[in-house]
């Protein structure tokens, strides 16, 4: 079974999100955003590329994967069971089960990384995207990107070890 890591930027920087992702060995950002655009300095599409390739890491966009308007709406206003119902009404569309598919491609071949904004797991899209990736094959592990050294200090429990290990 594959793993995909799944992130927020919520409270942190683009420097502390970065070394963590480097840490974890990540090589695929997958960016799960609807609208790929920060208010946060460097997590707009463009600059977190840019700043992604400097750090030898890919950036690849899902927007179809993105929660739409209503559903981030709801999420906003706390009303989490409504952006879930919304949410897992999206993802059964055509489109973003495509797009779920070529995700779980694309992380059973390189070590991959879902972005969105929520610190929490929980009230974010992408744990729904990640529930959804277990039908091909692929577990989900949860990281926070506001302490690389947590991971640096826990290298050999994190999923990937060996293949980070091994490069």
């Amino acid at each position: 079974m594959s793993t995909i890591y799944t992130i927020g930027y919520e409270g942190t920087d683009i420097e502390k999100f970065v070394r963590t992702l480097q840490v974890v060995g990540v090589q695929v950002l997958a960016d799960v955003r609807a609208l790929p655009l920060s208010r946060k300095k460097g997590f707009s599409k463009n600059v977190l590329r840019e700043r992604l390739e400097q750090a030898g890491i890919e950036y690849h966009s899902y927007q179809r994967l993105g929660d739409p308007k209503p559903g981030r709406d709801a999420a906003r206003a706390g009303r989490f069971d409504e952006f879930r119902k919304i949410y897992t009404n999206h993802i059964e569309t055509d489109a973003a089960k495509e797009k779920v598919a070529e995700l779980s491609l694309t992380a059973s071949k390189k070590i991959t990384c879902m972005l969105c904004f929520e610190r929490d797991p929980k009230t974010c899209h992408r744990t729904i995207i990640a529930e959804k990736l277990v039908d091909y094959g692929v577990s989900s592990f949860d990281l926070y990107g506001d302490d690389p050294a947590k991971y640096e200090r826990n290298l050999a429990f994190l999923p990937t070890y060996c293949l980070v290990a091994a490069e």
